[in-house]
């Protein structure tokens, strides 16, 4: 089979992957679509505030699984001169997938779990610094979504000083610049003053009121 065929074919599956959603199939067995509650959102975040901590937690794993799994697809079967990008595109297209998922009439998550999957793969060393942004951002303002906007920029800044190669730069723009889009909602929220806030993470904030 011609290499280039055989690349986009992995790629399209990848994106097939991305768009099983975990909060929509066992939201499914649940009897429940949690785009229709909460933020509308087919995400972690939404799944923890409707449904729950356990619902969550299998949203998450089943989110970082597939683009963990589309990641390794694109690692193990990449042949030729594709060989170098593939992995990344397979990851790219895994977290498409999630956001606009043709199993769910194209309504799905922001894609960070499913970023985070891939990443996990091909960049392992990048998810403590990630998770550590995002923490911290958590912590500080308590806003998920500006967190998770900042992690994702932390993996540009990281690539740039660790002097990546043009491959790795380019997925981590390509990854910013979608958490940014997905998250444009968050921003125009936080700008009107009106973004839900997740108090309990604000642990410096509550630490300082008893004091």
């Amino acid at each position: 089979m011609n290499t280039t065929v055989f690349s986009f074919g992995l790629i399209l599956a990848a994106y097939l992957l991305g768009s099983l959603s975990g909060s929509l199939l066992l939201g499914k067995l649940r009897g429940v679509d949690i785009r229709t509650q909460g933020s509308g959102n087919a995400g972690g975040t939404n799944a923890f505030r409707t449904q729950g901590a356990k619902f969550a937690l299998g949203v998450i794993v089943i989110d970082i699984g597939k683009g963990a799994l589309a990641a390794w697809l694109g690692l193990r079967l990449a042949q030729g001169p594709h060989a170098a990008w593939l992995p990344c595109a397979t990851a790219f297209a895994a977290s498409i997938g999630h956001v606009w998922p043709v199993w769910h009439g194209f309504r799905g998550g922001k894609g960070a779990a499913t970023v985070v999957g891939g990443v996990l793969m091909l960049w392992p060393a990048a998810v403590p610094i990630l998770l550590a942004v995002w923490l911290c951002g958590l912590i500080l303002t308590g806003y998920v979504g500006l967190s998770t906007i900042l992690a994702g920029i932390s993996l540009v800044v990281l690539a740039l000083t660790t002097h990546a190669d043009a491959i790795r730069l380019v997925f981590a723009v390509a990854v910013a610049v979608l958490l940014l889009f997905t998250h444009r909602a968050n921003l125009a929220r936080l700008r009107a003053g009106t973004e839900s806030r997740f108090e309990k993470a604000r642990l410096l904030h509550r630490l300082a009121r008893r004091t």
